[in-house]
């Protein structure tokens, strides 16, 4: 029964991020970036938190967990790349002189 809880909260979890993002227009995606980052780390802590917790004679429970630290940290990761990029193309001064 466990196991099956824990999946229903994945589910319920996934769905309710979808709908979230879902809802945002596209071009808002990049700028709200850098602010999601710090839900993203969060949600990262709380995954790694159940991942700690969970029963290590329950497959269930672990594979979610695992699932749910990678794609966390996929998504974190992401978001600062995503950033990095959207910073770089507001910096100037950048360019290379002379070249090709």
């Amino acid at each position: 029964m466990e196991g099956f809880a824990a999946i229903y909260i994945f589910m319920l979890a996934a769905f309710t991020g979808y709908e979230v993002i879902s809802r945002v227009p596209v071009i808002l995606h990049t700028p709200l970036m850098s602010g999601s980052n710090f839900v993203h780390g969060v949600v990262l802590v709380g995954a790694m938190v159940v991942l700690g917790h969970a029963d290590p004679n329950e497959p269930v429970q672990l594979a979610i967990g695992f699932v749910a630290v990678f794609l966390g940290a996929a998504n974190a990761a992401g978001g600062y790349v995503v950033t990095e990029r959207m910073l770089a193309m507001f910096k100037g001064g950048n360019k290379k002189e002379g070249g090709a």
